[in-house]
């Protein structure tokens, strides 16, 4: 198929689980045996897939048909509402079998808490119903060439018929893959809105031009909006998500670091394998095997202690947003929440890249061949922690534990 690739190009894969709904997950347990069923299968293909850039459909629509892209739906609403310790390990076991198939969705996570934050009743009810039925919703939010990730130009307007959007998007992770293209805009009033496009619609494309060295088959390109339509119902009132305290970030946050913990957990499984089964000892180890080197031995319990620190740290911050989001969420609970999953992100955040790197450090020279692909541990590992930097978490933490300072309310943090 053509690098670039048009919205209509998939019509056929994209409608398929309308035709055969997805299921629904009635509980925790129900959800982390499917991820690792999915992971299971995930795992089999993810050095080939990611070497030939080769989209992962197949895998999407296991994960969506198994339930696990409604698991963080309400029970109000039909869903599972698993905790959020559950929503971080279901992210993680994914990932560590293929990280790409753990971001492509975690947009949906993200937008489906904006939904249910700015949402009318009835907005909730359809948007939150069709992903229980199995519609995938991507994303069209960051641009390029803006003077920050916040800064938008698409614009919004309405005419007598609906709304009209125009503008360009990039870093549209999810959204070849979506049945819902949840685009971010300026309405007249210069207010952020949140505009549901359904896949399809004239004057959407979606362009698969996404050429990072990492994160290769998450399709994260461009989108062109041109003169496309929506429905004045599908057009939520974004703006309204600060209006009061919520765990929108955090929660994005908590997904994005539970990404960066499988990637750990793979690269360090792979290690041990590579150590165990193919590496030769150093000649002045003086051992018969590389896996009985004395400093290989402490490097991966180094390394085993690091991912644990940092397992730990992601279960916590998954405890406390269940904590928070249990009670009415105030000011200080938000940014509880926030710091302890910004905690957690600076730890996934560097074993996922000290594991991936001392991957071959340990594993010897033979480790760099081509036909075992294991660079692209590090490869994703380095472009998925971009997303935000560490530095500002540690800014965030220190300020907030020594000023008493709350940290922003957005996404990324």
């Amino acid at each position: 198929m053509s690098s670039l690739i048009e919205a209509q190009v998939q019509s056929d894969l994209d409608i398929a689980p309308l035709l055969l709904p997805a299921r629904v997950l009635r509980n925790d347990a129900e959800a982390l045996q499917a991820a690792h069923e999915l992971a299971d299968a995930a795992r089999q293909q993810a050095a080939q897939r990611d070497r030939q850039r080769k989209l992962p459909w197949a895998q999407i629509e296991q994960f969506t048909r198994s339930g696990l892209g409604s698991i963080s739906v309400p029970r109000a609403y039909g869903g599972p509402q698993v905790s959020f310790v559950t929503l971080a390990e279901v992210f993680a076991i994914v990932s560590a079998a293929d990280p790409a198939l753990g971001q492509i969705p975690q947009n949906q996570f993200g937008i489906l808490g904006l939904i249910l934050g700015c949402g009318t009743e009835r907005q909730k009810k359809q948007l939150l119903q069709s992903v229980l039925e199995g519609w995938r919703i991507g994303n069209a939010g960051p641009e390029r060439g803006t003077k920050n990730t916040l800064e938008l130009k698409a614009r919004i307007s309405a005419d007598a018929d609906g709304h009209v959007i125009n503008g360009q998007k990039f870093y549209s992770t999810g959204a070849l893959f979506a049945h819902w293209v949840a685009v971010k805009a300026l309405n007249e009033e210069g207010r952020q809105v949140l505009a549901f496009v359904r896949r399809g619609t004239p004057g959407l494309r979606i362009v698969d031009d996404w050429s990072g060295f990492g994160q290769r088959t998450t399709a994260s390109g461009t989108i062109l909006l041109n003169d496309v339509r929506v429905e004045s119902e599908l057009v939520l009132d974004n703006w309204r998500i600060n209006e009061s305290p919520n765990i929108q970030g955090a929660v994005s946050q908590l997904i994005q670091a539970a990404i960066d913990a499988g990637i750990a957990r793979e690269a360090l499984k792979d290690a041990i394998s590579f150590v165990r089964e193919r590496s030769r000892p150093w000649i002045d180890a003086n051992v018969e095997r590389a896996s009985d080197d004395l400093y290989v031995i402490a490097d991966i319990g180094k390394l085993q202690i690091e991912l644990h620190a940092a397992e730990a740290l992601l279960r916590k911050a998954g405890q406390v947003l269940d904590q928070v989001s249990a009670a009415p969420i105030t000011a200080e609970s938000a940014a509880r929440a926030s710091i302890a999953v910004a905690e957690a992100k600076v730890l996934t955040t560097e074993v996922s890249l000290l594991a991936s790197e001392k991957l071959f450090e340990l594993a010897g020279s033979r480790a760099t061949l081509a036909e075992f692909n294991l660079d692209r541990h590090w490869r994703n590992a380095r472009v998925h922690t971009l997303h935000d930097p560490v530095r500002w978490k540690y800014h965030a933490v220190g300020a907030y534990h020594l000023n008493g300072t709350l940290p922003a309310r957005h996404s990324w943090i």
